[in-house]
């Protein structure tokens, strides 16, 4: 896929109540940008909707366009949660990436979006 998938969204069926959502995209893969090599992780996607809720088959469509993408973990973690909170519009939102060891090193990257009024 050499496009980024749009992800559609459903209204929250309790848009009265602040509650949490937690979504694990456990067989996450990207490319280092810069020896070519896959990088292997796990996506936390955790948010408290406002007025819509993450449409899941969509969402697995957009992670899976990062498959042949070269991109350093810390710019992944942030496209996401900018794409995100950007047309989801959550009232809190946190997108934490993990991946697996690589010469000895994981690293984990955690991204956090808040709305104005808190």
């Amino acid at each position: 896929m050499s496009e980024q998938p749009e992800i559609d969204f459903f209204e929250n069926p309790h848009p009265e109540r602040d509650y949490y959502i937690t979504i694990k995209c456990p067989e996450f893969t990207s490319v280092c940008p810069r020896t070519g090599q896959p990088d292997f992780g796990e996506i936390v996607i955790e948010y408290c909707p406002d007025r819509f809720c993450i449409e899941l088959k969509s969402l697995k469509f957009y992670m899976q366009s990062y498959r042949n993408k070269g991109i350093f973990y810390e710019a992944l973690t942030n496209d996401i949660l900018d794409y995100l909170s950007k047309t989801c519009k959550p009232r809190k939102m946190k997108v934490t990436s993990r991946f697996t060891p690589r010469g000895g090193i994981t690293t984990e990257v955690v991204a956090e979006y808040k709305t104005e009024i808190e």
